[in-house]
């Protein structure tokens, strides 16, 4: 696949990216893609390796190896090389429905997997599906789908996220009849709220929602389905329900002062910088959270994190820390994370970068977490005791805890403290609206490998089903339960 020597004469070349001192002024994506050449000749980098991991999308060592939609990479490299782009498309959009998104926001397994990466540097595979999918739109090849036969079936489809997105618009393909009920303004789900648009802009979204619309889905926004009446009345309208709500409930801190003024989580600060850039309010510091002046405490070392340094930096903060409970990732593989496991390494991403630029320091803060937020008499932030952690082993588990330090605290100012802890699991309104089965991690419960909840023609996906995950999961999820529905009410499925 590709040029049989093009991983030896060509050396991986990726987007520029706009320098830190410079992108920071603006809320937009900020890498410049390569030219058509340029794409090309990374295309031909492609090898004819034999065994593609990069689309494997199987567990090796507990973790998946390359994609869980099984692109077909190594097909559309080789087209990319060729400047097939049209031809490239085709098989793209066999495998992923959403790849505008993917090719933004995934961490790109595929490309760790990449057998070139075994001995140098991995094929630009995200880059390439970027440029493939971006010239279907701009070409007029992503067009509507129309006069799709009808099935007569009714879906509907409780959440647009990823998952969601993705279910229905595998089974409007099959000619079913889907409506997304979503309870935001606008669809998206943590793609418009909780990713911000320095990596995903928000009309990628509203294009590919524009195109299911046209397609024949129905959107319905501002529209909750949280009381067992609502629900009763969703099953009783739709042949199928599927939920794909998310895990939208978030880990919380339990410390002394938590309920000071200035403590939020990280998607409610995300959620409202989104809402102010999209309403043309983000002057007004009264429509959102603002970090401007602020000295802030991120608690959450992974990309939500990253995602809050890089937006306090833009609004103006006067100084960022970032905690992390765990020790710091080696910086390259260690001989017990062989390839093609995935790279338990060291990143500095585009937030952290940002902060070195700006500050002229990392702002991560390792084997640290929050003993206690401190508040004045009017209950306003304006502190945070911190505390050292170790790590041991727990006897009974053997796995590693980090224990606090004693004698490690000290005191640090910050006005402004943003939760990133991650998910404890789905909103349980939702569950108990439906009366479905969810298990001990706070996820609905279905069988091995399957969608179906414990109630009649209800089924999950998505980060709701599998618990706090990537966008290439949910997507993943989507399709699968889409094939599992369509099964259920037809008696089989071509999808």
């Amino acid at each position: 696949m590709g040029k049989s020597t093009g991983f030896l004469e060509f050396e991986r070349r990726v987007s520029q990216a706009e320098e830190p001192l410079q992108r920071i002024r603006h809320f937009n994506e900020f890498h410049t893609p390569l030219t058509e050449e340029e794409q090309r000749e990374q295309g031909a980098r492609c090898m004819d390796c034999g065994v593609p991991f990069c689309q494997a999308g199987v567990p090796i060592a507990g973790m998946v190896v390359g994609c869980p939609l099984h692109n077909l990479v190594p097909e559309w490299n080789d087209l990319v090389y060729r400047g097939n782009y049209k031809e490239a498309l085709v098989r793209l959009l066999k495998t992923n429905p959403l790849p505008e998104f993917t090719s933004r926001v995934c961490p790109a397994l595929c490309e760790k997997a990449c057998t070139c990466s075994l001995h140098g540097a991995s094929v630009t595979v995200q880059e390439n599906e970027r440029a493939i999918i971006e010239y279907g739109y701009e070409e007029g090849l992503m067009h509507p789908q129309e006069n799709i036969p009808r099935t007569g079936k009714c879906i509907a489809v409780i959440g647009s996220g990823p998952a969601g997105l993705a279910a229905a618009q595998r089974l409007n393909q099959r000619g079913h009849l889907v409506t997304v009920l979503e309870r935001e303004d606008k669809a998206g789900g943590l793609l418009r709220y909780g990713i911000p648009n320095m990596k995903l802009e928000k009309q990628y979204i509203d294009r590919r929602v524009a195109k299911m619309e046209q397609e024949g889905i129905r959107f319905q926004y501002n529209h909750s389905v949280h009381t067992a009446k609502q629900a009763a009345s969703v099953c009783r309208e739709y042949d199928a329900v599927l939920l794909a709500c998310g895990s939208t409930q978030p880990r919380d801190l339990q410390v002394t002062g938590r309920d000071a003024a200035g403590v939020y989580f990280a998607v409610e600060f995300l959620k409202a910088t989104t809402k102010a850039l999209w309403n043309n309010t983000l002057q007004d510091e009264n429509t959102y959270i603002s970090a401007k002046g602020k000295d802030v405490l991120i608690i959450g070392g992974g990309d939500t994190g990253n995602d809050c340094v890089g937006t306090s930096i833009r609004h103006g903060a006067r100084s960022v820390l970032q905690l992390e409970m765990m020790p710091p990732l080696p910086e390259c593989r260690q001989e017990d994370n062989p390839w093609p496991e995935w790279p338990r390494v060291q990143k500095t991403d585009y937030g952290q970068q940002e902060s070195i630029a700006v500050f002229g320091r990392d702002p991560r803060l390792y084997e640290t977490t929050v003993k206690e937020f401190k508040k004045d008499e009017a209950g306003q932030l304006y502190g945070a005791v911190l505390q050292k952690l170790r790590p041991v082993q727990d006897v009974q588990t053997g796995r590693t805890i980090m224990e606090p330090i004693e004698g490690s605290e000290w005191q640090v100012d910050c006005q402004l403290a943003i939760i990133a802890a991650g998910f404890v699991g789905c909103e349980l309104a939702v569950t108990k609206a439906f009366n479905v089965a969810v298990n001990e991690r706070g996820r609905v419960k279905t069988t091995d490998a399957h969608y179906v909840t414990d109630q009649q023609k209800v089924f999950t996906a998505g980060d709701m089903h599998r618990g706090q995950s990537l966008v290439v999961w949910a997507i993943k999820e989507g399709c699968d339960a889409a094939r599992e529905i369509d099964e259920y009410l037809m008696g089989y499925s071509n999808l």
